[in-house]
């Protein structure tokens, strides 16, 4: 039985000149910035073309480019391997925002006449701004094209043993490293806007659960840590605390800096430039003692395994699969849609 396996991840610029059109379809789509498409379509373009400058400076840092897409490929391999004795699996990388796009990849999965589509983001913790916005996508132009095939959708994984246990190890790897103990563990993720939880976004609770499994699993280690914030733009109040805030304050108290990017499961600006350049250097001209990141997944062991599970596992409720079952405030996640 032949199954496609969609990969979905937001995607970046392949060189300079891509970096103004890379933004343009970010902040054009409703769900980043849901208004009418006559009024977000114009504003989509001034924020692109005035942001622009700002992120070919990040991308300069890097190479010119996104380094997210031949990740993901690498993930997308890496996980047809742990599958090769399971079956016919394929992976198709689908991008948001950058290639390839959706309406490119649905034409190679029909190709390869699946039996089967199995939809897979690449964000373990579900918003409807990331994972919601690249599952309506493909469900919405399989519509158009009336391409009809049994679909299995991963809705999200923020607590699946496998993924925890990569984030465990990675830490466990930089804390041997460290002989002065006196410093905060950070777990910073992507910031949304607070409107966004307050109209029944899960993602903020379901970074805290992720949290909450990993520190279970840390507790000899007695770490002191917290929770906070990055990526913050625009004028609305985000969810807090940021995570350049948290760094100031305790690099004031002389205290050393380990960074877990623990939303992000490849590495891309955010972390090589965000985390690994501006915000290192935001640590130590505030006094830190020493500041260290933690890798992001990639193709760690238990992180692939984590996902050739969720793969090979039955459906929790309806057509989703969830490590989690969301409270009902939660609105959001389609899995409270299924009856």
């Amino acid at each position: 039985m032949r199954k496609a396996i969609i990969l979905f991840n937001l995607g970046g610029p392949d060189k300079l000149e891509s970096v103004e059109p890379f933004l343009f379809n970010l902040f054009n789509d409703p769900a980043i910035i849901n208004i009418p498409s006559i009024f977000r379509y114009p504003l989509a373009k001034f924020i692109s073309k005035r942001r622009a400058p700002i992120a070919k400076n990040i991308y300069k840092e890097i190479g010119n480019k996104s380094p997210i897409l031949e990740l993901t490929h690498n993930q997308a391999k890496s996980l047809e391997n742990n599958l090769s004795a399971k079956g016919d699996f394929r992976c198709f990388v689908v991008m948001r925002c950058w290639h390839p796009r959706a309406s490119d990849v649905i034409k190679k999965v029909k190709e390869y006449n699946p039996e089967e589509i199995i939809l897979l983001p690449l964000y373990p913790q579900y918003s409807a701004s990331t994972s919601g916005s690249s599952i309506n996508e493909w469900n919405n132009l399989c519509k158009k094209e009336n391409y009809q095939v049994k679909t299995k959708t991963i809705c999200c994984y923020p607590t699946e043993n496998n993924f925890i246990e990569s984030h465990v190890s990675l830490i466990k790897k930089i804390i041997k490293t460290i002989e002065n103990k006196n410093f905060k563990l950070i777990f910073s993720a992507h910031g949304l806007p607070e409107n966004k939880i307050k109209k029944g976004d899960p993602y903020q609770w379901h970074i805290e659960e992720t949290v909450k499994e990993i520190m279970s699993r840390l507790k000899q280690e007695n770490l002191d840590h917290l929770i906070s914030y990055q990526s913050r733009v625009g004028p609305l109040k985000w969810i807090g605390p940021s995570t350049d805030e948290v760094i100031i304050k305790y690099s004031k108290e002389k205290k050393g800096i380990v960074i877990v990017p623990v939303a992000f499961v490849s590495e891309h600006s955010e972390t090589l430039v965000e985390l690994d350049i501006e915000y290192k250097k935001l640590a130590e001209k505030n006094g830190c003692s020493f500041y260290k990141r933690v890798p992001a997944l990639g193709i760690e062991e238990n992180f692939i395994k984590g996902l050739t599970e969720l793969v090979l596992q039955q459906e929790t409720r309806g057509n989703f699969v969830s490590s989690v079952m969301c409270p009902d405030k939660y609105a959001k996640c389609p899995c409270l849609a299924i009856k």
